[in-house]
């Protein structure tokens, strides 16, 4: 059964279709098969099978075959490669460029995307979200928190709100932002803290 329409973006077909889309095009020129589309997107390749096919009938992915395995990528010699690239990093960039731009910094055990932007990620309708909230959990520098925030909203076009807590205080959930970043959460970057 087809996901519903995507909170984040309504105007595609289906949340699985929003999903395929932007991990490809969001990575050009990477090539997957549909169980590596199927594990990174957390659904089952049956579940995406018609997508594809659908997109691949529209000229807006392609495919090559490798033995038997068939790769997967954005077609960007397609004219709405462009701005469909614009849209989707516009709206679900902010799961990628987040993940690249606060992957290395040193001495984050976790970022997680929450707020009104990881809610419509989730599925929940409400309006465009204005912002990106990010929550750096362990002892990073301050310095490299900010500088990754403005690499990301260069590249995003809309502001990132960072926040920097422990690692205890996310463990412990006292603190009324570390309650509503968890309950939001969408980690996008773990070097094996795990909520307790």
């Amino acid at each position: 059964m087809p996901k519903t329409v995507p909170a984040l973006m309504p105007i595609f077909r289906t949340q699985h279709q929003a999903e395929i889309l932007a991990w490809l095009y969001l990575r050009p020129g990477q090539e997957f098969t549909l169980s590596e589309l199927a594990r990174s997107l957390k659904a089952s390749p049956g579940a995406l099978h018609a997508e594809v096919t659908r997109l691949l009938e529209a000229g807006l992915i392609r495919a090559r075959s490798v033995g038997q395995a068939r790769l997967l990528q954005a077609n960007r010699d397609s004219r709405t490669a462009r701005p469909l690239t614009e849209l989707l990093t516009l709206t679900y960039g902010p799961e990628v460029v987040i993940t690249e731009e606060f992957g290395g910094i040193h001495g984050a055990e976790m970022v997680a995307i929450y707020g009104s932007w990881a809610r419509r990620y989730g599925g929940e309708v409400g309006l465009e979200p204005a912002d990106i909230d990010v929550m750096v959990i362990g002892k990073p520098a301050r310095s490299d928190v900010y500088e990754a925030a403005d690499r990301a909203e260069a590249r995003l076009r809309m502001p990132v709100n960072t926040t920097v807590r422990s690692v205890a205080a996310w463990q412990e959930d006292k603190d009324p932002l570390v309650t509503t970043a968890r309950r939001d959460a969408l980690i996008v970057v773990d070097h094996g803290l795990k909520p307790s």
